[in-house]
């Protein structure tokens, strides 16, 4: 079992950076590929970054490319999420979410454990 607990979030103006950060319990977080999601208000939750059990491998949505930065401390057991340029479209819930085969992937199903989320809102 993994507890993951975000923590960043807050209110910030756009084209400013936050820093979100996911904790987790375990001693086994480097096994474990880990993501961040996105739900908007009224949309579903969506893949924003994820990365590899390494930290070599990392992937990100389109949106976000060159805006936010995903990477993890396994010494610490957390995985972070740098977001600069911040947009209004940005705003919502962010997750972070624990893959336990090493798949950094896209697909939210596939994810095995998810934190409680952190409320990131842009005012533009």
């Amino acid at each position: 079992q993994v507890q993951l607990v975000e923590s960043g979030g807050g209110l910030v103006q756009a084209g400013g950076s936050l820093r979100l950060s996911c904790a987790t319990s375990g001693r086994t977080f480097s096994s474990y590929a880990m993501g961040w999601f996105h739900q908007a208000p009224g949309k579903e939750r969506e893949f924003v970054a994820a990365i590899s059990r390494s930290g070599l491998h990392t992937s990100y949505v389109d949106s976000v490319k060159g805006r936010f930065t995903i990477s993890r401390d396994n010494a610490k057991s957390t995985v972070y999420l740098q977001m600069n340029s911040l947009k209004s479209e940005d705003t919502g819930v962010y997750y972070c979410a624990a893959e336990s085969h090493g798949l950094a992937t896209m697909d939210p199903a596939l994810y095995d454990y998810w934190g409680q989320g952190t409320q990131v809102t842009v005012s533009s």
